[in-house]
């Protein structure tokens, strides 16, 4: 059989994960990439520590993923948390778990895993062209920009694998998002994701408080409540515990108008209790006083109660122990999405087919953050990269060999790379 040539444009995860198996399949793989290198939203990503999967009980890892859920879930049974970390090992990363259930290489950063898997990816023949920023469909081919001018490629299937439009100056920038409308592709409009928001703090607080960190606290909102911290920013809030209510902030924003984060500044204590220790302060002394020494709250928590209770509330013992239970921090909009971890919207799931082959283009497939899901941060996020990569790896071997699209949730089987 004659071996067919494969075109991935996008050298991050998805894109990777592809190559890695459509190689080990025989077919002749050029992964195109706009940058100067590839893959680096996953370096960037790694810098602090790269958080690869997570390793909590597998049915709450997929649920995640929300209303996608159930159309990642084959592909995510296919390649699971532990996959991941099979996989990490086959490439001389060995991983661990992190107190909070995050999976991290005992290295703490990417660069390690990247090289070892780029020279696993041209040991087998793949070729990686970077500086070739793709522009568009041409009539006989995918058009791209590259350093010796325009050209045209020919393949017998592509990947398109060009993540979101979060971090644009690492090549995610959502270009393609007008050429596949163009082609009859139901495409839904980005939004930001695990992002920050902007809130309209008094002076006050923005110019004392601007780059504190708010620790030990829960936060709440209709995606449930979850315990963490967040830092105070001078246009808003962000961090981990702001992520994790993102999608939920934003969607309420969006359908009503108004939105807000509820705060538990001291979870280790009722409200009856601290009405009782608030209660026994001199209601002469100064509220800062008063909250020091009743409920152990001072700096950017004092603060926070200032900026949001009123007068009463602040003056009143067991209204006072309900706004540190339950503060609520009004946001405004969302941080402009080039400052978001990762974006929402994309390729309708509707828009593909089992094998995430595009059902108005034959022969074009798409993975990754192209694609219409989200997910908090917590190692989520690359694990469906990896799996998604993986899957539409095999429906385009599928396609390319005349067959139907294959079963993710029941191709289970292990292989010697170490993946399913």
């Amino acid at each position: 059989m004659k071996t067919k040539q494969v075109g991935i444009i996008g050298g991050g995860p998805a894109g990777l994960m592809a190559a890695e198996v459509l190689s080990s399949s025989g077919h002749s793989v050029t992964v195109y990439d706009s940058m100067p290198t590839v893959s680096r939203k996953f370096l960037l990503a790694g810098k602090s520590g790269l958080n690869i999967t997570h390793a909590e009980d597998y049915a709450r890892f997929v649920q995640r993923f929300g209303p996608a859920a159930q159309r990642l879930r084959p592909a995510l049974d296919a390649f699971t948390p532990d996959d991941v970390r099979n996989w990490a090992t086959g490439l001389g990363t060995e991983t661990f778990v992190g107190s909070s259930g995050r999976v991290f290489p005992r290295v703490m950063k990417a660069s390690p895993l990247l090289r070892a898997w780029l020279g696993r990816l041209e040991g087998r023949g793949v070729k990686l062209l970077t500086r070739h920023r793709w522009t568009g469909f041409a009539e006989n081919g995918y058009a791209f920009d590259t350093p010796a001018g325009s050209k045209t490629v020919q393949c017998d299937a592509v990947l398109l694998a060009l993540g979101g439009a979060s971090w644009p100056r690492l090549g995610s920038d959502g270009a393609w998002m007008s050429w596949l409308r163009d082609k009859g592709v139901e495409v839904s409009a980005f939004r930001p994701a695990n992002c920050g928001f902007d809130i309209e703090w008094t002076a006050m607080l923005r110019d004392r408080f601007a780059g504190e960190p708010v620790k030990s606290v829960t936060a709440s909102s209709d995606a449930g409540v979850f315990p963490g911290e967040l830092v105070v920013t001078r246009d808003g809030i962000e961090g981990g515990l702001v992520y994790a209510h993102a999608a939920s902030l934003r969607d309420r924003l969006e359908t009503e108008g108004k939105a807000a984060l509820i705060l538990d500044l001291m979870p280790g204590r009722t409200a009856e209790r601290l009405a009782r220790d608030l209660a026994r302060q001199d209601g002469k002394a100064s509220f800062s006083s008063r909250i020091r020494k009743g409920a152990s709250i001072e700096g950017v928590k004092a603060a926070l109660l200032r900026e949001f209770g009123s007068d009463a509330d602040l003056a009143d013992p067991e209204r006072l122990s309900q706004l540190i239970k339950a503060l609520p921090v009004p946001v405004l909009r969302p941080r402009p999405i080039e400052e978001a971890i990762s974006s929402a919207g994309g390729v309708d799931w509707n828009a593909v087919d089992g094998g995430y082959m595009l059902k108005t283009i034959p022969g074009v497939f798409v993975a990754g953050e192209m694609l219409d899901w989200e997910a908090p941060t917590g190692g989520y996020l690359l694990t469906a990269c990896f799996a998604t990569g993986r899957a539409a790896a095999q429906g385009i071997d599928a396609w390319l060999q005349g067959q139907s699209a294959p079963d993710f949730a029941s191709n289970n089987q292990q292989t010697g790379d170490g993946y399913r």
